[in-house]
């Protein structure tokens, strides 16, 4: 058989690579963006949910706006809904919000190191560290597809949410209960999504999430709104505390 015939009937690698490229979707170096944009659209609908429950609590349209804008937390905003709806003060609502946003803050100190933004940018950057955002960020593979998958996620969750909420609030009159809608699912369905690779990576991880889980369930009804939330993460300090050195996940994957 001839070089050219051989040639002729035999792919190259780079024919082999390109060819398993395309059957197998879009660019790694595309999926941050895509993956982003998704979640961004998934979760930014549920901004409906938050500005009917504001103008619902007793907020006004402008005020529930003011609040996607600027603090751009949703559970932190529900939280705040939620105090002004069953009688608390203003302050006391945004106590807890503080309370519960504070876990950005830990976020934002991950974040630091696989970001790297520029001085001038960080506080911008800094009103995007949220639980979506921070979930795409850490999945990816290197540092340019995590600023990739972060900001894609930060804009697109940005816009959505901060639109929804405006639709909520104008059209709180016309909804019963924001529960009406089915949205209030959307966001733990999402944030399940995100953490679901995480738990099939192994036992630990299983046994973190299932701690975390009982230590919400069990303190819900006996602490304010948005501590759970907090006292759950204790489960993987525990976690990180008993795994053995130079191994952060332990021998026990799955």
């Amino acid at each position: 058989m001839s070089a050219q015939r051989a040639g002729a009937q035999v792919p190259s690698a780079g024919g082999e690579a390109a060819a398993g490229a395309a059957v197998s979707g879009p660019p790694r170096a595309a999926r941050p963006v895509r993956d982003g944009i998704g979640l961004g659209l998934a979760v930014g609908v549920s901004g409906i949910a938050f500005g009917a429950a504001a103008v619902s609590s007793g907020l006004s349209a402008w005020q529930a706006c003011a609040l996607s804008l600027l603090a751009f937390t949703g559970a932190s905003q529900f939280a705040l809904a939620g105090v002004i709806a069953s009688g608390g003060s203003l302050l006391a609502g945004t106590a807890g919000a503080i309370l519960l946003g504070g876990r950005n803050a830990l976020y934002g100190l991950r974040l630091a190191g696989v970001l790297r933004p520029p001085r001038r940018r960080k506080p911008l950057l800094a009103l995007g560290v949220i639980d979506e955002t921070t979930a795409i960020a850490l999945a990816q593979p290197d540092e340019s597809s995590a600023r990739k998958g972060f900001t894609a996620t930060f804009i697109c969750i940005y816009l959505t949410w901060n639109l929804s909420t405006l639709a909520g609030a104008v059209g709180a009159g016309h909804v019963a209960a924001p529960q009406t809608l089915g949205l209030d699912v959307v966001g733990p369905a999402a944030f399940l999504a995100l953490i679901w690779p995480r738990l099939k990576a192994g036992r630990r991880e299983r046994a973190v999430a299932a701690a975390g889980a009982v230590i919400a369930l069990a303190t819900t009804p006996i602490v304010p709104v948005g501590v759970p939330v907090i006292l759950a993460a204790t489960a993987a300090l525990a976690a990180a505390l008993v795994s053995p050195a130079g191994d952060p996940r332990g021998p026990d994957t799955a």
